[in-house]
């Protein structure tokens, strides 16, 4: 929004500005805050910044904890959820004592990665499309002690509603995709929320109900730089729940809220471009792709068990990741199957628009970090030249699970759990370390957090549906 500090002073004076939130993400994703008066945004912010303790956030040592944040001045925009008039920018994070760019702050670990494409020669710049698939309820409530475990969801669109008396528009199980009003009792929330967006600077390509009946809608972005488009997740994930919450309802981006409903995913499409042309098209190539595009699908797809460690980083990202569903669970490519971790959509044909999709990431990730890994495995396939059929990931563009289990068996599956996913990163992380990019200290820590605090957590509990499995026994 602002190129100079004076631009972004003399903006909050000319505006009635009378607070500044400063917003920065921690390691797990999730955004954190602290708001300063207008009175206190003066030039020493940008020099001096303001502290923190980056050990409560998962970036620091308890023992060296202390940090301070800097407004990244081109990401400005006007807060709409709150009666004071409240300006916002999202933050770099610093060392405390030598005001050095943090090197294991996620969002500087993506500028990272996109500067060391640059550096190969491969391109200049990494175009992105993520897809955000949510849901919105009524009302949620959960529990887990010792002697309870439980959670209700609840939704007016839910056909599980339909004997209770009501206004009889119900949406049947896997029946929301692009349904209408009055089905669709979402249409005025999401258009709320697109809205802001808008406003706000995030661009927005469109807005619809998702194939979940209670509850599942979709807003899509268009293609956007690497850095845009983490920062547009960011503001996307912030809005939609704040929208949700003022309007007595709740959203979560949880992959599998449901049993037996559609999971929600954030695809990411995702092409190159060097000196404005995409590396990625070839008229005459597999859906007009080039060799450069299809090494690169053959690097994202021979990484890509690790890859999922940071793009599907919790268990329940792997309720989601089951068959009979359109989420992917085979490592392989294909034209316009969605049951293929990597789709090359058949309407992006031309010198432009050319790209592949890849269909496993969801919400529960550090976008910055997903972004990052999801570059930096492509990168590797394109310099190692690793040729996807020649690894056996296809193309396949039959619906495979029509094939029998020997046909199936030729195809490598993704993991199936959390753990299984963090052991291939621990197997297979030199992708993402080339160039300094990741460190070794940061996904040995995201390694040990996400198998203790989550994986063995979920693990060692009683899940509710084991009392009707076993209490008899």
């Amino acid at each position: 929004m602002f190129q100079t500090f004076e631009q972004a002073q003399g903006y909050i004076a000319s505006q009635g500005i009378q607070v500044v939130d400063l917003k920065f993400c921690d390691l797990w994703g999730r955004w954190h805050h602290l708001t300063i008066p207008a009175s206190q945004f003066e030039p020493k912010l940008m020099e001096d910044g303001i502290g923190f303790d980056g050990s409560s956030v998962g970036l620091k040592s308890v023992k060296a904890g202390d940090m301070v944040l800097v407004p990244d001045l081109g990401t400005a925009f006007l807060d709409p959820f709150w009666e004071t008039a409240t300006l916002s920018f999202i933050c770099r994070t610093l060392e405390a004592d030598t005001h050095e760019v943090f090197a294991n702050d996620p969002r500087n670990i993506a500028i990272r990665a996109e500067e060391y494409m640059r550096s190969t020669g491969i391109a200049d710049e990494s175009r992105w499309g993520p897809e955000f698939e949510f849901y919105i309820f009524d009302s949620v409530s959960y529990e887990n002690g010792v002697n309870r475990a439980a959670y209700t969801v609840q939704s007016h669109e839910a056909d599980w509603n339909s004997n209770n008396g009501g206004h009889g528009h119900y949406i049947p199980l896997h029946g929301g995709y692009h349904a209408i009003p009055p089905k669709d009792q979402l249409y005025k929330v999401r258009t709320r929320m697109t809205a802001h967006m808008e406003k706000m600077g995030v661009p927005v390509k469109y807005h619809h109900h998702e194939v979940g009946g209670p509850g599942q809608c979709e807003i899509e972005t268009p293609m956007m730089g690497l850095l845009q488009a983490g920062d547009a997740t960011m503001i996307i994930k912030y809005v939609t729940k704040m929208t949700a919450h003022e309007a007595g309802q709740t959203a979560t981006f949880m992959p599998k809220p449901l049993f037996g409903e559609a999971g929600s995913g954030m695809h990411f499409h995702q092409h190159l471009f060097k000196q404005n042309k995409n590396v990625f098209y070839d008229a005459k190539g597999y859906g007009c792709l080039s060799q450069a595009a299809l090494y690169y699908i053959g690097g994202l797809l021979k990484h890509g068990p690790a890859v999922l460690a940071l793009t599907n980083p919790s268990t329940n990202s792997y309720r989601r990741l089951v068959p009979g569903y359109e989420a992917p669970v085979n490592a392989f490519f294909s034209l316009g199957n969605r049951s293929a971790a990597v789709r090359i959509p058949k309407y992006a044909t031309q010198p432009d628009t050319a790209r592949m999709e890849f269909r496993p990431p969801d919400a529960t990730g550090n976008v910055y970090l997903m972004l990052a890994a999801q570059l930096m495995a492509g990168l590797d396939g394109i310099q190692n030249q690793i040729d996807p059929t020649a690894e056996g990931f296809g193309p396949f563009d039959a619906n495979i699970f029509s094939w029998t289990d020997e046909q199936r068996a030729k195809i490598k599956p993704l993991p199936a759990s959390l753990n299984e996913a963090l052991s291939a990163l621990e197997a297979d992380h030199g992708f993402l370390t080339a160039g300094g990019v990741f460190s070794e200290e940061m996904l040995q820590q995201w390694v040990n957090y996400k198998r203790d605090a989550e994986y063995f957590a979920v693990r060692n509990r009683p899940h509710p549906y084991e009392m009707s499995l076993y209490f008899d026994v």
